[in-house]
């Protein structure tokens, strides 16, 4: 039976959700055995477009006991690392763009390579935030995005000779990845996408707070340090026209860096957004 023919008989969402990751399945041990890409990927073309149409992913919260097969659909990671880098395609889940969007705005750094002509995200944190990186590993990991090698916390000489812990992992390269690195980097420098704002979810917001984040007083900073003056005014908007969030920038004490500000009467608000997706560990950074 084909694909549709599963949709089409299914009599309730558990047996369709159940036979179409089935059909999936099987369908990847022919890709992988036979080659016969165009019909996978035309089959997940068509689920994606099937599935986008009836199912809203930002109501999905992130939390510790994600369902993942709610979020995507698999991509047979224990194949995944022997395909080439240009074969490695999409279409990507939302969850997945949202994280390395959400990311990509705090610490996270998408890496153009030459050999195997595609993109890989690399994901940052110091080492006392360790169980939020092993859980975005997970994530990516059970999604078929990144290898099962568990990080490990390693050293790095700071400035002033001080030693810092940190942690991070990075995920497959993919040559569908490349757009995204086309958007944030012009001449190996980060910049902020002119389309931040279709990208700006709820879940992405909840990511880079959660990466570049800070409690200040009542309000909340995010380190925008890297950014010029007007692409944080720009962000300012974003935040403004995506949440209703009051924001401003603020000078981050050195030349020519800055930090966006949001405001006290805008963080119950901001709560109500985010807390939904934001790990345990990093609750601190929104709860008085």
């Amino acid at each position: 039976m084909s694909l549709w023919g599963i949709i089409n008989h299914a009599s309730n969402a558990n047996i369709l959700i159940n036979s179409i990751l089935s059909y999936l399945e099987c369908l990847g041990k022919i890709f992988y055995s036979q080659s016969y890409i165009l019909n996978l990927v035309n089959e997940v073309l068509k689920l994606y477009e099937y599935l986008f149409s009836i199912i809203n992913f930002n109501l999905l919260p992130a939390t510790e006991e994600l369902n993942l097969y709610q979020l995507s659909l698999p991509l047979m990671k224990n194949n995944l690392s022997r395909i080439r880098a240009d074969r490695r395609i999409g279409p990507h889940n939302k969850i997945v763009l949202d994280i390395i969007f959400g990311s990509l705005l705090g610490d996270g750094h998408a890496e153009r390579r030459i050999v195997g002509n595609g993109t890989r995200v690399t994901f940052y944190q110091e080492g006392v935030h360790v169980s939020y990186l092993l859980w975005l590993h997970s994530l990516f990991y059970e999604l078929g995005y990144c290898s099962s090698n568990v990080p490990g916390i390693q050293t790095r000489l700071g400035s002033k000779g001080i030693v810092r812990k940190i942690i991070r992992f990075r995920t497959w390269t993919f040559s569908s990845f490349n757009w995204i690195h086309d958007l944030w980097y012009i001449n190996g420098v980060k910049v902020i996408p002119s389309n931040i704002g279709d990208f700006l979810t709820p879940l992405a917001l909840a990511i880079w707070i959660m990466d570049d984040g800070g409690k200040v007083n009542q309000g909340l900073k995010l380190s925008t340090n890297s950014y010029t003056y007007s692409e944080c005014l720009f962000l300012v908007k974003v935040l403004y026209d995506n949440f209703n969030l009051k924001a401003s920038v603020q000078s981050a004490g050195v030349s020519e860096q800055y930090i966006i500000y949001i405001w006290k009467e805008s963080m119950p608000l901001l709560r109500e957004i985010v807390l939904p997706y934001v790990h345990s560990s990093m609750k601190y950074k929104l709860i008085n």
